[in-house]
């Protein structure tokens, strides 16, 4: 049996930055990474359209002229969506949608749409329906007029096939519960991380598609963990555990990659997944070297993780995709002019994650300090113990004792000691 599969969407990009802002005189980059998110939502881009505005118009946003230009392309390439890459006001799009008689959307709805799609835990579904919903409820009117014209397609997926049938004070209702259930997430979440052995710890934010999930995939050496040439090909939390060698491990989370005008309502949806980089000891700023716009990419996750209050976590930046610069030894030092801690990465070598191995080792080793165990020799139980959870150093007998140098954990001493063992500090 043949299924038809509906056609792909026709889409028209518009971009309209205010003249002489740093948008305006980055609008072709901006304008490759909109394509790129249409691109990942899986339509086909037929035509776009630009305008520097010196004024915002309160109706259209951009200019009666540039609305009848717009709408001229719009039908001499069918287009069946218009994306913006700024954010609208209801009573634009709702206006803009009536002259151009096709469906509009601005930039923020397009990225919700991508995560309504890519979302595959329940707490990601529970965090993207309750951002649609928050956006969706002050844009009803125009929703409505989209259910009646069309089922599926880009904008209308997820909770806009069932929730947008409501009235708004359902639709209300149903985001004070789903804020409900994330607060218990939240609390699990809490539950979970109190019950895990006591180890560095370690998150990874940055850029969307900046290569994190690599860099996780590489350092577990797990080459199941799902790694895509797309934009947020990750939005669930993936903690894994990583062997650094002698008995030191690491444990390592991957989170929802950011991007340039993240939805706020988003942003916020989303915390309680990226509170694990609120607990991590260290974050590590993954930034892909051979995008010409990294520099604008990492100030955009630095304003995201003051937006989250993280801005005062300890941060290494990681520069990744090395093997892919012309000549990374210059763009190094260039780099460590900027941030002289920075490390330097790529997952397309065996090699190529020893310098972050090696930071993570070193961390690792700091909050494990070398004590010295006192043992009786013929304790072979606690040796075999010692040699299992620390990292052993040197032993030797001493005073009719064995003398056992290894690191620890603070909390594995301490457990020693309540048992009668005798450590003293190294």
């Amino acid at each position: 049996m043949i299924e038809n599969t509906p056609p792909r969407e026709r889409v028209v990009l518009v971009a309209a930055p205010r003249k002489g802002s740093p948008d305006s005189q980055k609008i072709t980059e901006h304008l490759g990474e909109l394509a790129r998110l249409v691109d990942t939502a899986g339509a086909e881009i037929v035509g776009t359209l630009t305008q520097h505005i010196a004024a915002v118009n309160s109706a259209t946003l951009i200019g009666e002229g540039k609305v009848e230009e717009l709408r001229t392309l719009v039908a001499e390439t069918r287009g069946t969506l218009v994306v913006f890459d700024e954010e609208l006001s209801p009573g634009q799009g709702q206006s803009l949608e009536e002259t151009l008689g096709t469906r509009v959307m601005d930039r923020a709805e397009l990225i919700l749409d991508i995560f309504a799609t890519r979302a595959r835990s329940s707490e990601a579904k529970l965090q993207v329906e309750l951002a649609q919903l928050q956006y969706m409820l002050p844009r009803l009117t125009r929703m409505w007029t989209h259910l009646s014209r069309i089922r599926g397609g880009i904008g209308l997926r997820g909770p806009g096939e069932t929730q947008l049938e409501t009235d708004r004070r359902m639709i209300r209702k149903k985001i004070s519960l789903l804020g409900e259930k994330l607060q218990d997430v939240a609390r699990h979440r809490e539950t979970i991380r109190s019950g895990r052995s006591a180890l560095l710890s370690a998150a990874l934010v940055g850029y969307t598609n900046a290569g994190k999930s690599s860099i996780l995939r590489g350092l577990s050496g797990e080459h199941d963990i799902f790694v895509e040439d797309r934009l947020f090909a990750t939005l669930d939390t993936l903690t894994r555990e990583v062997d650094l060698g002698d008995n030191l491990r690491v444990r390592v989370s991957d989170t929802v990659g950011f991007i340039r005008k993240l939805p706020h309502h988003l942003v916020a949806s989303f915390r309680a997944t990226l509170e694990e980089a609120g607990s991590a000891d260290v974050l590590l700023h993954v930034t892909d070297a051979s995008h010409p716009e990294w520099a604008d990419h990492m100030q955009t996750v630095d304003d995201v993780l003051h937006e989250l209050g993280l801005q005062d976590r300890p941060l290494l930046v990681v520069f990744n995709k090395l093997d892919t610069l012309e000549d990374p030894a210059a763009f190094a030092d260039y780099a460590r002019a900027r941030f002289p801690a920075a490390i330097f990465t790529t997952t397309m070598r065996t090699d190529g994650l020893q310098p972050l191995k090696a930071e993570l080792r070193g961390r690792a080793e700091a909050i494990r300090p070398v004590v010295r165990v006192m043992l009786n020799p013929a304790d072979g139980k606690r040796l075999g113990y010692l040699h299992r959870v620390g990292d052993v150093i040197g032993q030797a007998l001493l005073d009719g004792k064995l003398a056992v140098s290894v690191r620890l954990e603070p909390w594995r001493t301490e457990q020693l000691r309540r048992e009668g063992v005798e450590v003293e500090p190294e």
